[in-house]
């Protein structure tokens, strides 16, 4: 009886014993570290791999130091041309400092999630429609460096930041449209314009340069006779310039030798 209570005694303690082991040791992957806190207070970050704690008195945070996709929920914003859209986005980031991000911040995907959403409404608030619409780039990195600059505190880098929807309502777009088309008439006409312009200066130097040179305007007359006939006309009715008949009037025949 007494060597029954015995083994019963030395399996308890090896049982006990076992149980310590498992809560002593912690097996951290490569991507995972583990801040040690001792008796409440902070006493360093250890992994990855194989570390031993002490069960009761050591408690382990883990913090997993992947990137992180977070997908930040549709905002409206107001643009600076007072256009209202809805924009979602999605933000790229990953914990650089597992101390802050544990210490300085209670959750720090929520902290970030709201964080990165008045940040996104702030930035593009100063924003007119058009540059949300063909400056995405710009306002991509202007949130990424904003977000950053804020979440460093928590040991948090935001490497990338993408905005996926501007979405306009129906109303907003078949304005923009009628918008667009009152924009490429306007830069029609002054092309129009423009070219007219610079025609009319080339017609008023050509008629300066045959002002100067008699000869010039008869060879210009000349040629455009030339490309009147070309066309088959049955009758041609054209100006003849009084210098060409002086010009004529003044040549004497040509006498035959006998």
């Amino acid at each position: 009886m007494e060597l029954l209570y015995d083994l019963g005694f030395y399996g308890v303690l090896v049982v006990f014993f076992l149980a310590l082991l498992a809560a002593a040791i912690k097996i951290l992957r490569e991507y995972e570290r583990a801040v040690v806190f001792t008796l409440g207070r902070f006493t360093g970050v250890k992994g990855p791999g194989l570390i031993i704690v002490i069960p009761g008195i050591q408690q382990v945070v883990r913090v997993d130091m992947r990137v992180k996709v977070l997908d930040v929920p549709s905002q409206d914003v107001i643009s600076r041309d007072n256009v209202s859209v809805r924009v979602n986005a999605v933000i790229y980031f990953r914990v650089m400092d597992a101390e802050r991000a544990t210490i300085q911040v209670e959750n720090f995907m929520q902290a970030t999630s709201e964080l990165a959403q008045t940040t996104l409404r702030s930035v593009l608030g100063k924003h007119e429609l058009d540059e949300m619409l063909s400056e995405r780039d710009t306002l991509n990195r202007d949130i990424q460096e904003l977000l950053d600059a804020q979440t460093d505190t928590w040991g948090i880098k935001v490497s990338n930041v993408e905005i996926k929807h501007v979405d306009v309502n129906e109303s907003m777009i078949r304005a923009i449209a009628q918008q667009a088309e009152a924009e490429r008439e306007r830069r029609a006409k002054v092309i129009n314009a423009q070219g007219e312009a610079q025609a009319a200066e080339k017609l008023l130097e050509a008629a300066q340069i045959m002002s100067r040179d008699p000869g010039a305007m008869q060879l210009r007359y000349l040629s455009s006779l030339n490309i009147i006939a070309a066309e088959k006309n049955s009758t041609i009715i054209f100006p003849f310039p009084m210098e060409l008949a002086g010009l004529i009037a003044g040549i004497k025949p040509i006498e035959a030798k006998g």
